[in-house]
């Protein structure tokens, strides 16, 4: 498995994967996701400021992470300090014929390097509440629980917050 940047080559095959895990993260209650996000162009966006990931495993597109120092402002929410410089995860995912190799973690992984490269101190993330698997694995990479927060951009839904200390 290589975890490196993505180009604007990779965009067909995020949208393949996006296309292939929403039906599955719907399955499962977690709304996180749908038709009209993540796309294209957020996708552009990631790829244009580097701060997209993905993790290659001979030729596969296997999973996906940006990875920013974007925060959102509803973090202040579980009482994280936004003036902190952090690095964010979002929009991680793998493909589901991956799923249960350790791609996640690899993901989490490279943000806790961009994290020590840059001298930045904190880690967070958020995760849907319905989202058991993250739930599980953010515990298990060193995140600490936060609280539960909401998020503007998708209304009716409730987030998990977390955050890991260097």
């Amino acid at each position: 498995m290589t975890i490196r940047l993505a180009t604007i080559t990779d965009l067909p095959a995020l949208l393949n994967l996006v296309k292939r895990v929403v039906p599955l993260m719907h399955q499962s209650g977690n709304f996180q996701w749908d038709t009209q996000y993540p796309n294209e162009t957020v996708f552009s966006q990631d790829i244009a400021k580097a701060q997209l990931w993905v993790a290659d495993i001979d030729g596969h597109l296997a999973g996906v992470a940006a990875m920013t120092e974007d925060q959102e402002p509803e973090y202040a929410q579980v009482g994280f300090d936004l003036n902190q410089r952090a690095v964010v995860t979002h929009r991680l995912a793998v493909d589901p014929s991956f799923q249960g190799r350790g791609i996640a973690a690899a993901l989490l992984t490279q943000a806790e390097q961009l994290a020590r490269d840059r001298g930045v101190q904190f880690l967070r993330i958020d995760t849907n509440s319905e989202n058991q698997v993250t739930q599980k694995l953010f515990p298990k990479m060193g995140y600490q629980f936060a609280g539960e927060i909401t998020l503007s951009f998708r209304p009716g839904l409730r987030f998990l917050a977390y955050e890991k200390q260097l």
